[in-house]
């Protein structure tokens, strides 16, 4: 993958590091902006980010936030803010890079998903929503670029133990994990593998890879 560049957003979080750790071992030039450098939310700031930036070949939206809270409880504030950077915000990036990656032959977008757009928990109606849309988002993206050779895939990484869920209590941690075929979580190492096998695969597109042991209905 000499010479291919890839743009991963939300990139301090633990996620973004391993993937960008394991992009440029094998061989991808990487962007990883954090809020700071780039605020999905806003869509003068990617705009004018993308239009620096020049090209790109990997767009990973991986930008995101969790509010949870009861539906009487939940501020609009608090959904407006899960909804414009896990949803919004993959739409905005995702409308930057089709451009430049067109102008290239070709490209990935991949979106960080969730189980919970399949399957949410009781008081998490924002963040559920945001990853259900990003599964319509990436099919329907799917349908109308493929034909300009970009794929767009989702991936839903599984229950992993970062900064986002470290609040948890253990009485959570150990019913999810309980929902695990393999009694295990998944870990951001093995879902960066994961991400840079699909950036790999030439004809795979408008497709929901989940990476956990979770066995959900056809």
């Amino acid at each position: 993958m000499s010479g291919k560049i890839a743009v991963i957003t939300g990139g301090e979080g633990a996620l973004a590091q391993a993937i960008r750790s394991q992009l440029l071992g094998a061989g991808w030039i990487v962007h990883a902006p954090g809020r700071t450098e780039l605020d999905v939310r806003r869509a003068a700031d990617v705009t004018d980010w993308f239009a620096r930036l020049g090209a790109v070949d990997l767009l990973i939206n991986n930008a995101g936030i969790v509010r949870d809270a009861p539906l009487l409880r939940m501020t609009e504030a608090d959904w407006d803010e899960v909804i414009d950077t896990n949803l919004k915000g993959a739409f905005l990036c995702s409308r930057a890079a089709t451009a430049l990656m067109q102008a290239r032959g070709g490209g990935h977008i991949l979106q960080i998903g969730s189980f919970s757009a399949l399957r949410p928990p009781a008081g998490q109606a924002a963040y559920a929503a945001s990853k259900a849309g990003l599964i319509g988002l990436t099919q329907a993206l799917a349908a109308e670029w493929g034909a300009a050779n970009i794929r767009v895939n989702c991936v839903l990484p599984g229950f992993l133990e970062t900064r986002m869920t470290a609040g948890l209590s253990g009485e959570v941690i150990k019913a999810a994990r309980s929902s695990h075929t393999l009694q295990r979580f998944n870990t951001v190492e093995a879902v960066a593998r994961l991400v840079v096998e699909l950036a790999a695969q030439p004809n795979l597109s408008g497709q929901i890879i989940q990476g956990d042991s979770r066995i959900r209905r056809w």
